[in-house]
């Protein structure tokens, strides 16, 4: 399953399929194509394989609701990228957020996914051990179709459990940071995205769970394959 945002012709093509609004594919898990593949350029749901569930009964992280005004800081090899949280409209989103930035679980995983003008897609655990090259090869072998067997299958990495949908009144922005998710609400995991404009057609079917505050232009610099070093929690 793919876990990043639909473009705005794939989101409308999914909404006829299903009778009701697909979430943004391409930030948890699910087979991504790192940015191609759809008709717009963007991945679309018709394309996506349905991976078999995961549920958060087993493993599920045990942290403290975060308080408003919670921080991090996440160090990318372009730079630092400063983010707040929105604890008060995505509780569970955020505390998994914080639980597994805080267990060393982004550490070292690359971004795997980049849309000059709408979003970067990183939180991957397949992409880890894996150079940069290499991540760049394999996302362009899933574009074009020409996956080898030993291929990861990119963009379907997660942490091994889902986070139910928060979906909320918060508007997708330059810098907005929210989940993203296969066509399931409730599949978010890990992958995660930013965008790089206004994306109001993502509002309300996808969970913002934060938003950059300083750094901006390191987000904008990120390509594909580069890494997540850390990411400093700051409450």
């Amino acid at each position: 399953m793919r876990r990043f945002p639909l473009g705005p012709v794939a989101l409308a093509l999914t909404v006829a399929l299903v009778s009701s609004v697909l979430a943004l594919q391409g930030c948890s898990g699910g087979q991504a194509d790192g940015g191609g593949g759809g008709r717009d350029g963007r991945s679309t749901a018709e394309e996506t394989e349905t991976l078999p569930p995961e549920t958060r009964e087993e493993g599920e992280a045990q942290v403290a609701t975060p308080t408003a005004g919670a921080t991090a800081l996440i160090r990318t090899s372009k730079g630092d990228v400063e983010v707040e949280f929105y604890p008060e409209d995505a509780p569970e989103t955020v505390k998994s957020f914080l639980k597994l930035a805080e267990d060393g679980f982004y550490d070292g995983i690359r971004f795997h996914r980049v849309e000059p003008g709408f979003v970067v897609q990183g939180g991957d655990p397949l992409t880890k051990g894996l150079s940069a090259a290499e991540v760049r090869a394999v996302i362009e072998r899933q574009r074009t179709r020409t996956m080898r067997p030993q291929d990861p299958a990119l963009g379907t990495g997660g942490p091994g459990f889902n986070v139910r949908a928060e979906f909320n009144s918060r508007k997708h922005v330059t810098g907005t940071l929210a989940m993203a998710r296969s066509e399931s609400p409730d599949s978010a995991g890990s992958q995660f995205y930013i965008c790089l404009g206004p994306q109001p057609f993502l509002d309300g079917n996808y969970t913002v769970f934060g938003q950059v505050t300083s750094g901006m232009d390191v987000v904008e610099s990120i390509e594909i394959g580069d890494s997540i070093g850390t990411i400093d929690v700051r409450e």
